[in-house]
């Protein structure tokens, strides 16, 4: 577990659990009927969070950055290391955007940075692990318990089978072990080490680890040009994060790139597939903004988030009324 400076927080938290847990053996051993038994529905919805790239082109530092999802009406955030370092490196404290964030009621739900961890040199893939350690340590400061692994890093033509990434992840997540934070590995669509949501969920299971999860994307899963009917074989478990956005039908899938998302619903995608899917199988991952559109950045920043959270809650009560 993370580091907190509300130990009775994190004991209220223990004992939620214990009673979730005794709730769901009490449901197992009460036969047949219990089955048919819900969640509670504060467990049963999408947490909605902004990734800070929606609003990177407004060139914000972390704190404002905060408070713009904070205002915005955002439950969730995911900010980028670069801005947090950025911030720091400024004369900023950890401590100053943890009050922040507490201060807007926000959670910090993921987080994104690029260390090295997969590449196939051993000296890079070191100090992949080290930067690694210092954004886990970053993030566990702000009261954040997972960030993204995504395969940065590797060469043009650097070949990685998936058995050694499902290793290097393994070392990965049993870093996150020590530090209290959860990696998730990430899919960048068509890329070369994993670029598809299959090689994703091989590299997880592989791995043998058992807090082995996937972050998700919509653009990405598209661009990999893989199936979001992949959901239906996953569960809560490993879906805990998931990014939020839509896709033009043209620039086509060969040529689209990261600039061409769109708000969700403003798209092409099965928004209402997706959505469904995760109820399918019980998953309620937090659904976090992520676009990297400069039509968007050139728009007022709070305009901007406050436009992506109801794009997204459309988004969901589609889904609802689609069934």
């Amino acid at each position: 577990m993370h580091h907190t400076d509300n130990p009775d927080h994190s004991l209220n938290r223990r004992n939620a659990l214990l009673a979730a847990g005794l709730t769901a053996g009490s449901l197992a051993l009460a036969g047949k009927s219990a089955v048919a038994a819900k969640p509670v529905a504060s467990e049963r919805r999408f947490k909605l969070g902004l990734n800070m790239s929606t609003i990177r082109g407004q060139e914000l530092n972390a704190a404002s950055e905060i408070d713009i999802a904070g205002k915005a009406g955002y439950e969730s955030i995911e900010p980028w290391f670069r801005k947090i370092n950025a911030y720091t490196e400024a004369g900023g404290k950890l401590s100053e955007l943890k009050k922040r964030i507490d201060n807007h009621g926000l959670e910090v739900n993921s987080a994104i940075g690029f260390a090295k961890w997969i590449v196939n040199d051993d000296d890079r893939r070191k100090d992949g692990l080290e930067e690694a350690k210092r954004d886990m340590d970053t993030i566990a400061q702000l009261g954040g318990t997972r960030i993204a692994a995504p395969p940065a890093g590797v060469g043009k033509d650097e070949v990685i089978s998936l058995d050694d990434a499902a290793d290097r992840y393994r070392a990965l997540l049993e870093l996150g072990d020590e530090m209290g934070v959860v990696p998730q590995i990430e899919m960048w669509g068509g890329n070369k080490t994993i670029g598809t949501v299959e090689k994703a969920i091989y590299i997880a299971v592989r791995s043998g680890n058992p807090k082995a999860c996937f972050l998700g994307d919509v653009y990405h899963t598209y661009k990999g040009r893989s199936s979001f009917e992949a959901i239906k074989m996953l569960g809560p478990h490993a879906l805990q994060t998931y990014h939020m956005n839509d896709y033009p039908a043209d620039p086509p899938v060969e040529t689209i790139n990261d600039s061409h998302r769109v708000f969700p619903g403003d798209g092409i995608a099965p928004m209402s597939q997706i959505l469904n899917n995760f109820k399918a199988v019980g998953a309620y991952p937090a659904l976090h903004l992520e676009l990297f559109n400069k039509e968007y950045w050139a728009m007022d920043a709070l305009e901007c988030a406050r436009l992506g959270l109801q794009k997204m809650k459309d988004a969901i009560a589609k889904a609802e009324a689609d069934g």
